[in-house]
């Protein structure tokens, strides 16, 4: 599994050329880096008298940040899994006219679910950023870069997902499917452009 690579052998996967795993890997990858950070901080938050009076706050944030990190890193995968399938589904047989359409619809379905999986990463990743700009707001000042980059990491990574469902939609030929993919994915944008102003202002206000 990619997750049980080590970075050195993650990497060299990334560069060869091989398609898989592709960005959509590298992009749960960098969500979950981002979710890894916002538990950092806020740890470091609990662990200083100082900030006492968020600690419940702080920790609160931990179990959410936990339950994203944890999702992200299982979809370091099932990108990879999605994508091979869609490969596997090109390879069909197409001799007659029913394996025509069998491949067909097998595409078409593959198609889907690869749509599907980048999206639900992008959505986990619009809740990291959303998470950072909490744990940015009340945690540990001494921490505040480390809170922003992970909002950072968050929104790029989720803009790395969103560019692969986007080239997987160009090739579904469901319009409903399209349609209500495309509009579920402008409303992420939409939510992360309100979510950055306000990482932006906080962290110029602390860094």
């Amino acid at each position: 599994m990619l997750i049980d690579k080590s970075i050195t052998d993650f990497l060299a996967d990334l560069k060869s050329d091989s398609p898989a795993p592709g960005g959509g890997s590298a992009a749960a990858l960098s969500g979950a880096i981002g979710a890894a950070l916002g538990i950092m901080v806020a740890n470091l938050t609990v662990g200083s008298a100082k900030y006492e009076i968020v600690h419940d706050q702080c920790r609160r944030l931990t179990f959410d940040f936990e339950e994203r990190l944890a999702a992200l890193e299982k979809y370091i995968d099932e990108d990879t899994k999605a994508f091979n399938e869609v490969m596997k589904a090109y390879k069909l047989s197409k001799h007659t006219e029913e394996e025509k359409q069998m491949r067909t619809k097998v595409i078409q379905e593959s198609l889907k679910a690869a749509s599907t999986l980048p999206f639900t990463v992008a959505e986990a990743c619009l809740d990291v950023l959303e998470l950072s700009v909490k744990i940015l707001s009340i945690g540990n000042a001494n921490a505040a870069s480390d809170a922003a980059v992970a909002g950072r990491m968050a929104e790029a990574a989720m803009w790395s997902a969103i560019y692969n469902v986007r080239i997987n939609l160009g090739s579904i030929k469901d319009a409903d499917f399209v349609a209500a993919m495309i509009n579920r994915v402008e409303d992420l944008i939409v939510q992360s452009e309100a979510l950055m102003a306000q990482l932006v202002k906080v962290a110029d206000e602390k860094i």
